[in-house]
């Protein structure tokens, strides 16, 4: 994990972009350190050492983001009924989703759903980021992961080490991959989506890109905006990445946060929503959902340790339809 740090450091002093937006912060580099709040980083845990290969590797040809000034912020959102508009399905039809593989994980801290489990739904898959190391993607995707989301960056200046890898062996591997961003709230929205911009590829037949958004203990960022100013950054970034990649972003946040500042809010984007103890209707009254995290314990052929595991709010056909038209022979 040092290393990494030190890679961010030594990148961050070398570009004024490096900076956030007020005060103190304005002189003083400060690189988010930030972790999906899905996966708990141990306290001392190490770097696994494929991430800590791939920093290495990777550290010369990441590109820095440019100094930008600070993007008018649309105005709060209203509250209104609570309804679902579809991202924006890549361009085309001949990428498809391919075979639908019937999982097999397994969980170290297993619940019971009930008659709503996640185990009704036909498209799982995962989400990972540098803390799981070096992936057998073959073996994953036999188990039953259909699509992976994978860590890009956070911040502005933050990027996952074993993104640009995971990014290639995923698709090698036939999964559908997409990308998403852990949102830091001691920088801009505009300096964040240009950094994602700058680092993930605009490629046919991507998922739409995901924001991260949730308050983290961890994080050296002790900022919590108010609801209004939440939703103005989101909504910011949000717009930035649909202009330049053709896709509606997909929402993905946690019930403390939904509850602090989402509740009715962002009605015509699609959500992607953490609930490892009960149905997403239960934790999140009301609010359709396109995908569904239901662990933070999965195990899996392929990765060591635990994974997270997700799962897609629609038929084989639903998801043939959106995430790649049609099915293979």
């Amino acid at each position: 994990m040092r290393s990494a740090i030190a890679i961010s450091v030594l990148a961050c002093l070398a570009v004024a972009g490096c900076t956030s937006s007020s005060g103190i912060d304005d002189f003083m580099p400060r690189p988010s350190n930030e972790v999906t709040g899905s996966i708990s980083r141990p306290p001392d845990a190490p770097l696994p050492p494929a991430a800590v290969a791939a920093a290495a590797a990777d550290a010369a040809d990441v590109e820095q983001p440019a100094a930008e000034a600070t993007p008018q912020e649309t105005p709060e959102l209203p509250a209104e009924t609570v309804a679902y508009v579809a991202p924006a399905r890549p361009a085309a039809a001949a990428l498809r989703a391919g075979p639908i593989y019937q999982h097999r994980f397994r969980d170290a801290k297993p619940i019971n759903f009930g008659k709503r489990s996640p185990k009704q739904l036909a498209v799982h898959g995962v989400d990972v980021s540098w803390w799981q190391g070096k992936i057998d993607w073959q073996k994953l995707r036999g188990n039953g992961a259909n699509f992976v989301y994978m860590k890009a960056t956070d911040g502005g200046d933050h990027l996952d080490p074993m993104f640009k890898k995971n990014w290639r062996a995923a698709e090698q591997a036939g999964l559908k991959r997409g990308a998403y961003h852990f949102f830091y709230w001691c920088r801009t929205a505009g300096e964040q989506a240009e950094w994602f911009i700058r680092n993930v590829p605009r490629v046919e037949g991507a998922l739409p890109p995901v924001i991260d958004v949730e308050w983290n203990g961890e994080s050296s960022c002790k900022r919590r905006p108010s609801p209004a100013k939440v939703r103005e950054k989101m909504q910011v970034f949000m717009d930035k990445l649909e202009r330049h990649y053709g896709q509606r972003p997909i929402i993905y946040t946690s019930p403390d946060f939904y509850r602090d500042n989402l509740k009715n809010a962002f009605t015509d984007y699609p959500f992607w929503l953490r609930s490892v103890a009960a149905h997403p209707s239960k934790t999140y009254p009301g609010r359709k959902w396109l995908f569904w995290q239901y662990s933070g314990s999965g195990l899996s052929h392929g990765v060591r340790g635990r994974i997270d595991l997700n799962v897609f709010n629609g038929s084989e056909a639903a998801w043939q339809q959106w995430a790649g038209g049609g099915v293979e022979g």
